[in-house]
């Protein structure tokens, strides 16, 4: 028992002990082939290890399934490339020092490829090593080594992807941590492989050009030994060192041409399931209607006068017989029993989950049910369609840049007359219209109810009447504003709009807006983004305008404020009050237009020294809550007396205040402006209408 243990552990020792000196030994072996003489057999020996090789590593690149298979395949690219050149070096030392003594002097492998390869005939011989040379350096080798350069650079910049999935596929528990190592490890893999084999082929390329560079060297030492050393005829002597030489060569490039086809097929893999011979016949021979084509295509070329009919026709029966065979065996395969036919949906529900069931939210929408469709149909040129372009457009105009296309479509989950206005894939808007009535609306001031279905305004929230066509006049004569279904739709959906411009004002509308302005002035934008703010500032500060329904248009005016106060400060709140003082007077225009006194609310001293100091040093300011229900209180009322004589509910406030006050009361009171003392222009005359805490 003791005597077996011990050749067990003297065979796995001596069996370790031979793979570690393995290949130390093999480089050891090709260098001393360089500077030590070989006997002739030893030659053959080698040539023929070199050529076995060759096909050996050509095989195994052919069957493995994926590059990793093969990952040894740069270095042995580089030692069989080693070993080729060594060869080269030791085969010229015995070519030199014995080729006078005819054709077999320098062993059986060169006499062969020299003597039965070409016949013996210098010349053919030249031509088919200088043919064989350009097939391996110019169409395979470069074609190879092109190929490995993309696949390591594209490998290279998909790491960062491939290892996110990997972390994605952890995190979701679909793999463990162990699947994950070894995952990783691949990716990396892969990645030097490919940086390995860019690096590797140009060993190859290297091996081809010494090929040459050694083939003239050898002729012209041949000949000057030949002639100069052995008293040869220069005929003779060129003869037959040219031979020797010309089989040398070969023998060497035929390994190399096999090595570079190899290398080829290993970095053009595409796909993992099969090796490079499955997937050929796979994907070649597999379908019977090109194998029915070409065999038509060669049949006919055989029965032209001249052409060898006998060839083309046999290749044609071939090919056809094999299309034949491959149409009734997929002609058998084809009809599924009736009762397998419910299991496809089966097979369906099987498939792998995929980025393309991931379906982006659309930025606005607008969703109707099955009654509504008809004014949302091209087919039946439905009006709303129209309505909304022209919304879109005017939205433009007025508030100064292209929000995203309303994307429409039916939803069997409304009532039949409902319609829905989504942001972002939340709802905003909720209303129900009646194709062929009109929507009658109170505005405040009628004499009277109207005989049809009660309802409120879904854009105003006033009190309204869906009534039939016969009812419009008798509408309109007791003083309610009447409107078709479309319009009700496009009135609510225009209202949304404008109410949520800010956040219909994306990175990607703010980056395309300051394009367009950029084709006007280039330099002011290009001077202020991304070198004085970034885009994501530029957004907020156009958004907190447009949050107090300050349009946009005057870009020109914005981005200069912006140029010029961004060195100092990139706060957004604060740039946003600078352009908002800038477009103080279209601000004030826009509440009160001409020249009109600017009839506003103010705050009364007492109360707006309090709201000074809890602003603090520039602080974000708390209201105690007994003077913020005060607060709240008495601007509403202030609010509504304003409206009720046809003014606009202004609340005019110190410029500190201005931000705090409008974001605390926009919730309460939605119709107030709040403006501040810098916005309003020296020329437009102020008078106070109302002050809020007084007698509070």
């Amino acid at each position: 028992m003791a005597t077996e243990n011990f050749l067990n552990l003297r065979r796995i020792f001596s069996t370790m002990l031979l793979r570690s000196l393995a290949a130390p030994l093999l480089i050891i072996m090709i260098l001393a082939m360089m500077v030590l003489p070989l006997p002739v057999f030893l030659l053959d020996v080698f040539f023929t290890f070199n050529i076995a090789v060759s096909v050996m590593v050509m095989l195994v690149a052919m069957y493995a399934r994926k590059p990793l298979e093969f990952s040894a395949f740069p270095t042995v690219l580089l030692v069989t490339t080693l070993l080729r050149l060594s060869l080269n070096v030791a085969s010229t030392r015995i070519v030199l020092l014995a080729g006078h003594g005819g054709a077999d002097s320098a062993g059986k492998v060169i006499e062969a490829f020299g003597q039965f390869l070409v016949g013996g005939n210098t010349a053919v011989g030249i031509v088919v090593f200088v043919i064989l040379t350009v097939i391996n350096f110019v169409v395979i080798t470069k074609g190879a080594g092109r190929i490995a350069e993309v696949s390591a650079r594209f490998t290279l910049d998909a790491m960062p992807g491939k290892q996110m999935a990997i972390d994605a596929d952890l995190n979701a528990g679909l793999i463990d941590e162990k699947t994950a190592r070894q995952r990783r490890k691949e990716v990396a893999q892969e990645s030097d492989f490919f940086g390995a084999m860019d690096g590797a082929s140009k060993f190859v390329r290297g091996d081809a050009i010494a090929g040459i560079l050694i083939l003239l060297i050898n002729i012209l030492g041949g000949l000057f030994v030949g002639v100069a050393q052995h008293d040869m005829a220069f005929a003779d002597a060129a003869h037959t060192y040219t031979i020797l030489t010309i089989g040398d060569g070969l023998v060497a490039q035929i390994p190399s041409l096999i090595i570079s086809v190899a290398a080829g097929l290993v970095v053009s893999r595409v796909g993992d399931d099969e090796d490079i011979g499955a997937q050929v016949v796979g994907q070649v021979f597999s379908n019977a209607q090109v194998l029915g084509l070409t065999a038509g295509i060669v049949g006919v070329l055989g029965l032209i006068p001249g052409m060898p009919n006998l060839v083309f026709l046999l290749f044609a029966a071939a090919i056809g017989g094999l299309a034949w065979m491959r149409g009734r065996r997929r002609g058998a395969q084809a009809p599924l029993p009736e009762e397998e036919v419910g299991e496809a949906p089966q097979a369906a529900e099987a498939q792998e989950a995929s980025w393309n069931d991931v379906a982006l939210v659309d930025m606005l929408g607008l969703e109707v049910g099955y009654r509504l469709i008809p004014m949302v149909d091209k087919s039946q040129d439905g009006e709303l369609l129209r309505r909304i372009r022209g919304l879109r457009k005017k939205f433009a105009q007025d508030v100064g840049f292209l929000a995203s296309p309303v994307h429409i479509r039916d939803n069997l989950e409304l009532k039949p007359n409902a319609y829905r206005i989504t942001l972002k894939g939340v709802e905003i808007g909720l209303g129900e219209a009646f194709p062929g009535q009109f929507l009658a609306i109170n505005p405040g001031r009628v004499s009277g109810p109207l005989a049809g279905r009660e309802t409120i305004d879904p854009a105003f929230g006033l009190p309204a009447y869906w009534v039939e066509n016969a009812a419009r006049e008798q509408a309109h004569a007791q003083g309610y504003t009447v409107v078709d279904a479309s319009t009700v739709v496009a009135t609510h959906l225009n209202h949304v709009i404008l109410s949520h411009a800010a956040d219909l004002l994306g990175r990607q509308e703010t980056q395309a807006l300051l394009d367009h302005i950029g084709q006007e002035v280039p330099k002011l934008v290009d001077d202020l983004v991304p070198k004085l703010l970034p885009v994501s500032t530029v957004q907020r500060v156009l958004q907190n305008l447009l949050a107090e329904e300050v349009n946009i248009r005057d870009m020109r005016t914005i981005v200069e404020v912006l140029a010029e106060y961004a060195p100092r400060t990139q706060d957004a709140v604060e740039l946003t009050t600078r352009v908002r003082e800038a477009l103080g007077r279209a601000i004030v225009q826009g509440l009160f237009p001409g020249n009109a006194e600017v009839q506003v609310v103010a705050l009364e001293p007492g109360l707006e020294r309090i709201l000074l100091q809890a602003m603090g040093a520039g602080g974000e300011g708390v209201i105690e809550p007994g003077l913020a229900d005060t607060l709240l209180r008495q601007t509403a009322q202030l609010a509504q007396r304003q409206e009720d004589v046809g003014l606009p509910p202004v609340l005019l406030v110190p410029t500190p205040l201005r931000m705090l006050l409008s974001r605390f009361l926009r919730r309460a009171v939605p119709s107030l402006r709040v403006i501040a003392n810098s916005e309003v222009p020296e020329s437009r005359t102020i008078r106070v209408t109302g002050m809020v805490g007084q007698g509070g």
